[in-house]
């Protein structure tokens, strides 16, 4: 039934013409069971979400526990669940954010001090979400590159870019700039 509407959206003019829907809008539909359920809304565009390979969600079991051991309760580390960032609701495959779950009883985090995107297929759209992460404060954004052994860690948001990013290969040590203390080896994801 949708596949007809893909095509449309390749001409620029009638791309143009496309409206997007608010959060709020969004959460109305969830609630009327309109979104399928592995779907997120990016910049006001409901998508569905990728599947999970085997080296995806073992990359982003790893990096949740190592960081819910490290933060010792002292944060919120959260897998595959929704942040609130203007026009956009993603769901990061890790993030960390201030505070407990009791915090978040009636809204999602609206920023985080660190996101985790795995990206094993999907390294372009994960791509597209950093300036939604920037524009929302997310002080951190570790792009972890399965296929090429590396991390690609963005900080320092200003509007919504990153005014620095670094690259980490297999054999360095990743240290954030947003969780004072905590530093990954790589060799650990990647052995």
């Amino acid at each position: 039934m949708l596949a007809p509407m893909i095509p449309v959206l390749e001409h620029p003019d009638i791309r143009r013409r496309a409206v997007p829907i608010s959060v709020a809008t969004y959460h109305w539909m969830q609630d009327q069971n309109l979104v399928p359920r592995r779907a997120e809304l990016i910049r006001g565009v409901i998508f569905e979400k990728a599947g999970k390979s085997p080296k995806h969600t073992g990359l982003t079991d790893q990096i949740r526990e190592l960081l819910d051991t490290w933060s010792a309760k002292r944060y919120w580390v959260r897998q595959e669940a929704p942040l609130t960032l203007g026009d956009s609701e993603p769901e990061p495959d890790v993030s960390v954010v201030t505070g407990q779950r009791s915090d978040y009883a009636t809204a999602h985090p609206g920023t985080a001090l660190l996101v985790v995107e795995v990206a094993v297929i999907t390294e372009s759209a994960d791509r597209e979400l950093l300036p939604a992460y920037a524009a929302a404060g997310v002080a951190e954004v570790w792009l972890v590159l399965a296929s090429k052994n590396q991390v690609e860690r963005f900080t320092l948001p200003v509007g919504d870019a990153y005014t620095e990013s670094l690259i980490y290969s297999a054999g360095d040590r990743l240290a954030s700039s947003a969780l004072a203390g905590f530093s990954l080896p790589l060799t650990t994801l990647f052995p």
